[in-house]
């Protein structure tokens, strides 16, 4: 396989980071703020379409989905013995967590808290005010 040069290793570094080749592009090769996008897109299309830099990027892609992925079982599998050991001691609570912390890990919980309506509060704030609204209306209609 032919050699990277620094700016190539920078330019893999940088698009498996991101996955953007023009970010990338502009990062490793010191783009001018004035260099028109076209420019930096054909640059970046090319650069990643050298067989070394594509199979470099390859190689990244590779390490990092497999450091993910060891990261999201391990945590899982950890959090698994949890919930065993707290089974096994009767602490309901703990077992809750550890089944809510494998939850949030895969993604299959999302905190309300986390969501905003179009003027920007959370699910909880909109509860309270539609709440207290509602206890108004009620006090007028007395």
């Amino acid at each position: 396989m032919q050699k990277l040069t620094p700016k190539e290793k920078a330019f893999s570094l940088k698009f498996v980071e991101c996955n953007n080749a023009s970010e990338a592009y502009r990062t490793a090769y010191n783009v001018g703020k004035n260099t028109k996008p076209e420019t930096v897109w054909g640059a970046a299309y090319k650069t990643l379409a050298k067989g070394h830099v594509a199979a470099r990027v390859k190689e990244l892609q590779d390490k990092a989905q497999a450091l993910t992925l060891v990261t999201v079982a391990s945590i899982t599998q950890e959090l698994e013995e949890a919930r065993a050991v707290a089974l096994q001691e009767g602490q309901g609570s703990a077992m809750t967590s550890a089944s809510m912390g494998k939850a949030k890990i895969h993604g299959l919980l999302l905190d309300r808290t986390q969501n905003t309506h179009e003027h920007g509060i959370s699910d909880s704030m909109a509860e309270l005010m539609k709440n207290a609204r509602e206890n108004t209306n009620r006090i007028g209609d007395k």
